[in-house]
């Protein structure tokens, strides 16, 4: 059963709180068949939905059986769930768009809702197609059905928890890696008749997206990486100093703009007593539940008050109201409009997340290659901590492991078009990573918006440029002058709005 208490190992997630509200931007286009039909998918007409997103949208949907071990091809067969969005032209590009979204865990034909809007212009000319990734969405997701995890608190208690998990997961967790998606979206490629595609993959998916170029190269035609976690990086040790930067870079803007510096003088200092008030006992919290509007008790913990700065940094329409929360929670004590934003980020990051498949994930390709010691140096002085390594170590002793390929964490070297997208204040997958892979994509073109948060292709005129790097397939006089005009939105003086 999925609650609104939060395990923190899930805010390796990319996920905004506020794409739910902008998803309602979203048009529906005209269906038309497939640019590329094979006898291998049957697709039949529906409508694509997402837990707590009010827009529908028409798709065509189809089921690909694929073997759960690709070693073992006549052995348990697994079916993987996929929409294609058909392109809006009589005449269509003949290759789509393949959209790989975050995670690990989130569903393609759920989390596009979301962000549909932004390749609208995309979609006139070329299919959208949607796989949801193997433990996720209804591709035999890995979620563990019936039980409530831990509290945030509890990580002691996590053994348990996944023993059972395990035991009742109708699934090997070993072979849910992003090598074998990978192999598994190939799978639909062909079935579905696309002899090249354009890759979109957004933080997790960038992972995913650069997997599947490095394996497939010659069936990509160009990509969009939007949040690049990079390759040759596990994650998990850079959360908590990522997440501090962007703080930090949040609560500078905020003292550099008059109007937040008078209305909130001497933010980074508030901050740090906040940090020592809550860093005890959880305090008790009365407050209007923003879900159901009753009336309820809460108590809120300093690993609460962290999980819900961080998942606050992710988008600058949350960002806004940062350090008017903070202030009221100094200045009045009263930590009720922060719990209630924690019980909104945190209740929709669980609504859109199938947990056991991020654990196959973070266990196989991520915890092995840790240095613990490094990692503790790095939460060293973050508000955030080392509660996310502590996660992972009490997770991966007990979730098995899956084989990855040797080279699997070597830097992707491709001379195939690549666009790499960030947000300035980016607390996951900041700019700097977006450099560092592009370090072996000599054909690549890294583009920053100023003092946004992670995910940002919706943002501005980037659906516009994004739309022009589809459509010619290359970097090469792509006009970016517009990326410059994108700002963040203004800070909230009070919980009536920005100054006018």
């Amino acid at each position: 059963m999925k609650t609104n208490q939060q395990h923190p190992l899930r805010l390796l997630i990319p996920v905004f709180a506020l794409l739910v509200i902008l998803s309602a931007c979203s048009s529906t286009p005209a269906q038309t068949e497939p640019a590329a039909q094979a006898a291998a998918i049957a697709l039949q007409d529906c409508q694509l939905s997402a837990p707590g997103i009010a827009t529908r949208m028409p798709a065509r949907c189809g089921k690909l059986s694929v073997p759960e071990n690709p070693q073992d091809p006549t052995g348990r067969q697994i079916v993987l769930n996929l929409a294609v969005i058909t392109a809006v032209s009589r005449s269509p590009a003949p290759d789509p768009l393949f959209f790989l979204t975050g995670g690990p865990g989130q569903a393609a034909t759920e989390s596009y809702l979301q962000l549909s809007f932004a390749f609208d212009r995309i979609n006139q000319k070329r299919d959208i197609v949607l796989v949801d990734q193997r433990g996720t969405g209804s591709s035999n997701p890995l979620e563990c059905a019936g039980l409530d995890e831990p509290e945030a608190d509890s990580a002691s208690d996590m053994g348990p928890f996944l023993k059972t998990c395990l035991e009742k997961l109708d699934a090997d967790p070993r072979f849910y890696t992003t090598s074998i998606a990978m192999q598994d979206l190939d799978r639909v490629r062909e079935a579905l008749g696309y002899q090249q595609v354009n890759l979109y993959g957004v933080s997790y998916g960038t992972r995913a997206a650069l997997t599947y170029i490095r394996m497939y190269p010659e069936r990509v035609r160009a990509a969009i990486l939007d949040g690049v976690v990079p390759q040759d990086e596990p994650l998990g040790p850079d959360v908590a100093p990522d997440a501090q930067r962007a703080l930090d870079k949040i609560v500078a803007r905020c003292q550099e703009n008059a109007d937040c510096r008078a209305a909130f003088p001497d933010l980074a200092n508030k901050f740090q007593s906040l940090q020592a008030d809550i860093s005890g006992e959880s305090i008790n919290v009365k407050l209007v539940d923003p879900v159901s509007g009753k009336q309820v008790d809460q108590s809120f913990d300093k690993q609460q008050f962290a999980t819900a700065v961080r998942l606050l940094s992710y988008a600058q329409e949350t960002v806004a109201l940062m350090p008017l929360l903070f202030d009221t929670a100094y200045e009045r004590g009263d930590y009720g409009p922060m719990a209630a934003q924690y019980r909104i980020v945190a209740g929709q990051l669980n609504d859109s997340i199938s947990n056991a498949m991020g654990y196959s994930v973070l266990c196989s390709e991520d915890y092995p290659f840790i240095d613990l010691q490094t990692a503790d140096q790095l939460a060293q002085g973050t508000y955030y901590g080392d509660q996310e390594i502590q996660l992972l170590q009490e997770i991966c002793s007990i979730w098995p492991a899956g084989e990855i390929p040797e080279n699997f964490h070597d830097p992707v070297q491709a001379d195939l078009p690549v666009l790499l997208l960030s947000g300035e204040d980016d607390p996951v997958t900041p700019p700097e990573n977006a450099e560092h892979t592009a370090e072996t994509l000599p054909n690549s073109l890294s583009l920053v918006a100023a003092g946004q948060g992670h995910n940002v292709i919706f943002r501005g005129c980037l659906p516009n440029v994004s739309y022009d790097f589809v459509e010619t397939g290359s970097v090469a006089g792509l006009d970016t002058s517009c990326v410059q005009a994108i700002t963040p939105a203004p800070f909230f003086t009070n919980f009536n709005g920005p100054q006018p």
